[in-house]
């Protein structure tokens, strides 16, 4: 008997059209003679399992799903989920929350658990405890809403040029690139305006931007090979990361030994926060040294996102990464 699939999408963040982009990449990447797959799509207190017929989503097809235990009931028929793959971006799907409604009613899934998500949700609080256990970052400064920090205090800490971003957003919405002191004020407010409660102030690091994916595969963890991003704009914002403005080089060019490094750095990182599922970990390399940015707990997953082409460089199949997931004990 197959198995029931509940692609999880959607969420209550800016990336929401992202996640429905995603959630379509993860229901081409199944195994359809193995298992029968179905998109849910959450929007606040909104969750139903939509109409999608391998192209397009028909919202106008949708049924309810009963939050009692994760059900739907379609044409009288009540139908239950086996394992749900958690592609939301952002809030509820990848801080913790719905990780733990699923814990609560004992659905297995794709991703990290609470504390994991929670803690890599927020890049300030994840990068310095990353930090204590030898791991380069930048520095950086947090706000909380109704929290404010003098330019010249922060250029001070940071020099310029300096990143603003919300701390638990994603896709580089509202993420911008300060070259001068008065354009600092204004990128905050507009950051908080990004319905988040936290920004995050870092330091620019010049280097070679790379990303690496991981994964518990049936033989281990396993490290990816590694994407060089080189982005055609200031920096690898949203323009570059889904509307080509971007040079996406699978494996980077980097020697043998950096490639080791940066891969075993990654699968430290994945063990330091207990990560399950695929991560992905961006960095820049300085001089010689990998630099943290972030770690991506629910990296996107459209057709043409880093770790499908990962996944093609390492001469794997794609469905079977899908079956390490789903089965992973």
């Amino acid at each position: 008997m197959k198995k029931r699939i509940a692609i999880v999408a959607g969420g209550d963040s800016s990336e929401h059209s992202v996640s429905l982009r995603s959630a379509q990449g993860i229901w081409s990447f199944m195994n359809h003679d193995k298992y029968d797959t179905y998109i849910i799509v959450i929007k606040g207190t909104d969750w139903k399992m939509v109409q999608y017929d391998g192209t397009n989503y028909d919202m106008s097809q949708s049924w309810i799903v009963d939050r009692n235990d994760f059900s739907v009931t379609k044409d009288g028929e009540k139908i239950t989920f086996d394992f749900a793959y958690i592609i939301i971006h952002g809030t509820p799907g990848e801080n913790g929350i719905l990780q733990g409604y699923f814990d609560l009613i004992k659905m297995p899934y794709s991703c990290c658990g609470v504390l994991a998500a929670a803690l890599t949700c927020s890049k300030y609080t994840c990068n310095k405890y990353l930090s204590t256990l030898g791991i380069p970052v930048a520095k950086s400064i947090l706000l909380r809403k109704g929290d404010s920090v003098a330019t010249e205090e922060a250029v001070a800490q940071l020099g310029l040029p300096m990143f603003v971003k919300p701390n638990g957003g994603g896709s580089s919405f509202a993420t911008f690139k300060i070259k001068t002191a008065d354009e600092l004020q204004p990128a905050i407010a507009e950051a908080f305006g990004e319905a988040t409660q936290e920004v995050i102030i870092e330091s620019f690091m010049q280097g070679t931007e790379i990303t690496c994916g991981c994964y518990i595969s049936r033989d281990g963890l396993r490290a990816l090979p590694i994407t060089e991003v080189v982005p055609k704009v200031e920096f690898f914002d949203y323009d570059a990361k889904y509307n080509g403005a971007v040079e996406e080089i699978t494996p980077a060019r980097l020697s043998d030994e950096m490639t080791k490094q940066v891969q075993e750095t990654t699968k430290k990182i994945y063990r330091y926060i207990d990560a399950k599922g695929i991560i992905r970990v961006d960095y820049i390399i300085i001089d010689g040294v990998p630099h943290l940015l972030e770690v991506n707990t629910t990296p996107g997953m459209t057709a043409t996102s880093f770790i499908p082409q990962e996944v093609r460089a390492a001469g794997l199949d794609i469905s079977d990464v899908m079956d390490d997931v789903i089965n992973a004990k």
